[in-house]
């Protein structure tokens, strides 16, 4: 069966998916699955953007790379926007919790570009199986992988944007994910309950993000 597909060659803006979620979930697979399948398709592995500097780079999770983080976040900000004010379809994956998505939102508001939040969280076993067969410089360590997922385990408004990926196969996830977005499952605007929802409150480990790698 041929995989569905969105083609949006039109000159008409395009698009801005966060697809985000702990280490292991698969973020960076998915994304480049959907990346395929998007016409024009943008894939934003938000790991790079903190390897591009490559003096005076602080441990994003640290207490004192705050500031680096802030201006990574807005720098891939920018990034997918501007992606996508010409017309392209963008796949953003990483680490980003509703304590970051303000920054995606306040601008997606800002250009009217639609901006898409999806959460991948397969359950705590599964993420860190997955997590454990990764290779090169990706994040192994089991500590802080559950740490993330228990950060990721009650996400309140955002709860509607979780999809869980527990049983299935990386091809399937994007089949769901793109399902979703056409549907406007995951569609986060200016306005409404869910993006009118704030950074969530005594997030104390999430106030940095800690990449995949």
């Amino acid at each position: 069966m041929t995989p569905p597909t969105i083609d949006q060659t039109s000159p008409r803006r395009g698009q801005v998916i966060v697809l985000t979620g702990p280490p292991g979930a698969g973020k960076s697979t998915v994304a480049r699955l959907l990346a395929d399948r998007l016409t024009p398709g943008v894939h934003l592995h938000s790991d790079d953007f903190w390897h591009y500097i490559k003096r005076g780079r602080i441990a994003p999770y640290l207490p004192e790379a705050h500031q680096q983080n802030q201006v990574v976040l807005r720098v891939l900000v920018s990034a997918a926007f501007g992606y996508a004010e010409g017309g392209y379809q963008v796949i953003c994956d990483g680490i980003v919790g509703p304590w970051f998505i303000d920054l995606f939102r306040a601008t997606a508001g800002e250009q009217a570009v639609p901006l898409s939040y999806v959460v991948l969280r397969p359950n705590q076993r599964t993420t860190l199986e997955r997590a454990a067969g990764r290779t090169g410089d990706a994040l192994t360590d089991p500590d802080p992988i559950r740490s993330l997922h228990s950060q990721f385990s009650d996400l309140g408004v955002y709860e509607s944007h979780v999809l869980d990926s527990t049983d299935l196969t990386a091809e399937a996830t994007a089949d769901s994910v793109l399902q979703g977005v056409a549907r406007g499952l995951y569609l986060l605007g200016p306005s409404g309950s869910v993006a009118d929802a704030g950074p969530s409150d005594g997030v104390t480990d999430a106030d940095d993000p800690i990449h995949d790698s």
